[in-house]
């Protein structure tokens, strides 16, 4: 039977990738497609997971062919249009053909050579076979799809327009030639110009399925996994950063008025039904709204919904029309209860960790899974007060509990907008409702329940500590009013309102200036929502008998712990409607205490953060490494041993007061010292940091990247961690790499190899945090962590020590990572 599957698997992929117009951004990090019995018969068996693997990426190859010649048939003509813009007979001008071209040609490239990396690996197939690195640079190219992306609707309508008013063209256009596969006795296919313009819109979407498939099928331990993850991570942020920016285009089921019914919205609300809480997964398609619940099913069969309810959207009304309609009465647990809950998952989630890494523990992971996933659930259910009332014009209404403002305006507004249209009531016949109610297993965007235990262990686990964050003034107003914003983060699966400014009243330009301390539980979303503090009764909002200020803009930004995990403010603006939020935010870490003991003074600079140093100093690199440095270079190059033999202890303490205390006399010390007591001063700089130069954050993932077989795979993962590098450490680890290649140059004279130097520095510059180590000391011995750490340490240093010379603006300019505001 797997066999079998296999097969239907490698041709759906294909049929799916020879059908045209369908598709719609969407993706999710759940079962995606239906082969999950293969799925699960796979897992845990490595050999026949690579072998699964192997197939995935065999038909994913043979799709990449069909895309490619999609996207030469489109090249085909632009070249001769291109030639003819020039001549006193255009077809089209240059601005023309490049608007309906746009792109088109660097993606031709991008997969041309993503193809022809990835062919040999498949044709050569085995388990030390890594591909990962193929798709996260495929992944870090998304910025060119982006542009094609913001430019499709002006291409779709230029090349509208041009077939309207040239029969060359429009001939042209609609005869495009696509060639078969090089294995089929196929002859090519005529498409429209139209269709293949699409192909790129839903190439990202498919790549990204295949993404899901492969890291099910990579062990976790596989160097692939890592770049497997990171490539889904971009492309699930690319999708979400422009999923609102394509309309839907493919079709759920067609209306006997022959119209296209299509899914513009889903998610999973609480319903108040027979006055207790119920989980259901609501879907807003263009004509209705449909709650569904998930049935429960045999092992191994798909996952199916059965409606609940569905209210035709002209019928749809968000105004009590019948005072006599009461609200549910609906217990709401006290606080106490609810955090109580939130500190057993929190437990919970630290002895998974635990037992993961016991010898013997992964049946003990999947009870305290299967527990942890009850708990969550449970609070998912129990934790929303925030009402979201619908009623039907004609019969009932329908009671659903958010915990965000911000996702029931989104409701609320995705409703709105879709009634503006001329909607006419719908009732569907029973099969209609089945046919209707079963499509939504395909359609879904959100595929599973919003908690923990549904992610991937290698998911981002979001940020745990407390964020500072200052709301400071907005612009853009019309009118004066009273205005104020409120803060929501999301915690366990869900958003929640953290903190509000005070209203500040009759104003276009409000100047808050509030300060708010927040506290993160796995959080990776900040949103601010501004509101208007209604007073007039002619502009309230009536929902469940409760006055709801009106929402004049809102938005959310990612927390980036790179840019937050500072002690530095970083200042940023978020626009909404029209309307920009100025604020600032710093982020402190829960386990900051973990690390190592930061400096007590306000002042000095050892056992500060280098960032704090830099910003105090105004300088790229910390004025001890650069005096240091400058030092060793002019006066301990030829030393032998230098950097290795220790300088006087007593000498070493005074240059470190010396620094602290920025003596005037410093440079005077330095050149009166001993060479090896400068030396040392720089190694103890390094060493009492608060947190290692190459960061407690990357660490485990320097492990996994120094672990890689494959060079290019290798070499992809180690610049892209350099790149993820706050800027103060790596405009400091880059000018200290130069310097130790420099000393190893003189290894005749001073017997310092570039693998000495690696062997002295590697352990300063990079070491697990004492979180990590206290975990290990759990599963193993303190002597066997130590030499297996050390000895990556020292690779990962002697890695980049033997690597030609890393520039600071290259490594930036060639970055893996791209905005997801674009």
């Amino acid at each position: 039977m797997e066999e079998e599957e296999v097969l239907c698997y490698l041709d759906r992929v294909l049929e799916e990738e020879e059908e045209e117009g369908e598709g719609v951004f969407e993706y999710g990090d759940g079962e995606l497609d239906p082969i999950t019995s293969t799925h699960r018969q796979f897992k845990g068996d490595g050999e026949k997971g690579l072998e699964m693997k192997k197939l995935v990426l065999s038909g994913f190859l043979a799709s990449e062919e069909i895309y490619i010649n999609q996207l030469e048939a489109l090249l085909l003509p632009m070249r001769p249009l291109k030639a003819t813009a020039t001549t006193s007979q255009p077809v089209l001008t240059i601005q023309q053909v490049e608007t309906i071209f746009y792109k088109i040609q660097d993606i031709f490239e991008i997969h041309k050579e993503f193809y022809d990396a990835l062919l040999p690996n498949i044709q050569q197939w085995d388990e030390k076979v890594t591909v990962g690195h193929l798709f996260q640079k495929l992944a870090s190219q998304l910025g060119v799809y982006k542009a094609f992306v913001d430019n499709y609707k002006v291409a779709l309508e230029t090349a509208e327009k041009c077939s309207l008013a040239n029969g060359q063209f429009q001939k042209i256009s609609e005869n495009l030639k696509v060639k078969g596969p090089k294995d089929s006795k196929d002859c090519s296919t005529t498409v429209s110009m139209e269709a293949l313009l699409y192909k790129p819109i839903d190439r990202v979407t498919r790549s990204t399925l295949v993404l899901h498939d492969l890291l099910k099928h990579t062990p976790k331990d596989h160097p692939d996994f890592p770049l497997l993850q990171d490539a889904l991570r971009i492309s699930q942020n690319f999708l979400s950063s422009i999923n609102e920016e394509i309309d839907p285009r493919r079709t759920a089921v067609t209306t006997p008025k022959g119209e296209a019914r299509q899914l513009v919205k889903d998610g999973f609300l609480v319903e108040v039904s027979e006055s207790s809480r119920k989980l259901r997964h609501v879907f807003l398609f263009t004509d209705l709204l449909l709650c569904a619940k998930m049935k429960k099913t045999a092992v191994g069969r798909h996952q199916q919904y059965e409606c609940k309810w569905y209210l035709p959207l002209a019928d749809l009304t968000f105004q009590t029309l019948d005072d006599s309609d009461p609200c549910p009465s609906i217990q709401v647990l006290p606080e106490h209860e609810i955090e109580e809950m939130k500190i057993k998952i929190s437990v919970l989630k630290s002895e998974i960790q635990k037992e993961k890494k016991a010898p013997k523990g992964q049946s003990r992971v999947e009870r305290l899974r299967k527990k942890m996933n009850e708990q969550e659930s449970w609070l998912l259910l129990h934790s929303p007060t925030i009402p979201f009332r619908i009623h039907n014009r004609h019969g009932k209404s329908y009671h659903f509990l958010i915990s965000s403002d911000y996702e029931r305006s989104e409701w609320r507004e995705s409703i709105q907008k879709l009634q503006k249209k001329d909607l006419q009531a719908c009732v569907l016949s029973s099969v209609e409702l089945q046919v209707l109610t079963s499509s939504c297993f395909k359609l879904r965007t959100v595929h599973n329940i919003p908690v923990t235990s549904n992610k991937d262990d290698e998911e981002s686990p979001g940020l745990y500590g407390f964020l500072h964050v200052i709301v400071h003034s907005a612009k853009g107003f019309k009118e004066s009013a009273n205005l104020y914003c409120t803060l929501e983060v999301d915690s366990y699966g869900y958003f929640v309102s953290k903190a509000k400014t005070r209203v500040f009243r009759d104003t276009t330009e409000p100047h808050w200036n509030e300060e708010f301390e927040i506290e993160l539980e796995g959080s990776q979303y900040l949103r601010i929502l501004c509101y208007e503090n209604c007073y007039d009764k002619s502009m309230l909002n009536k929902d469940d008998n409760e006055i709801v200020d009106k929402i004049m803009g809102k938005g959310q930004v990612q927390l980036d712990p790179q840019t937050v995990q500072s002690k530095n403010w970083h200042m940023d603006v978020i626009e909404m409607n029209g309307i920009k939020v100025e604020f600032s935010m710093k982020f402190t870490s829960r386990d900051l205490s973990l690390k190592r003991t930061p400096s007590k003074k306000q002042s000095g600079v050892f056992g500060v953060k280098i960032n704090v140093v830099t910003k105090r100093e105004r300088s790229k690199v910390p004025y001890i490494v650069r005096q240091c440095i400058e030092e060793v270079e002019k006066r301990g190059i030829d030393e032998v041993g230098i950097y290795r033999i220790s300088g006087v202890a007593t000498d070493i303490q005074a240059l470190k007061a010396a620094f602290d205390t920025n003596t005037k006399d410093i440079l005077v010390m330095l050149s009166d010292m001993d060479i090896n007591a400068i030396a040392g001063t720089l190694k103890l700089y390094f060493r009492e940091l608060p947190e290692p130069l190459l960061t407690d954050r990357l660490y485990p993932a320097f492990m996994e990247g120094i672990a890689l077989s494959d060079p290019a795979a290798k070499e992809n993962c180690m610049m892209h961690l350099l790149r993820s590098l706050p800027d103060p450490n790596l405009m400091t680890f880059l000018p200290l790499l130069e310097h130790l290649k420099r000393v190893a140059e003189k290894e005749p004279i001073n017997k310092m190899s570039l693998h000495n130097l690696a062997t002295v520095f590697g352990p300063t510059l990079l070491r697990p945090s004492e979180l990590e180590s206290a975990k290990a000391l759990h599963i193993t011995s303190a002597s066997d962590i130590w030499s297996h750490d050390v000895m990556a340490q020292v690779q990962v240093l002697l890695y980049y020590l033997q690597h030609p010379p890393i520039s600071f603006a290259e490594l930036k300019r060639n970055t893996l990572y791209f905005s997801t505001d674009v």
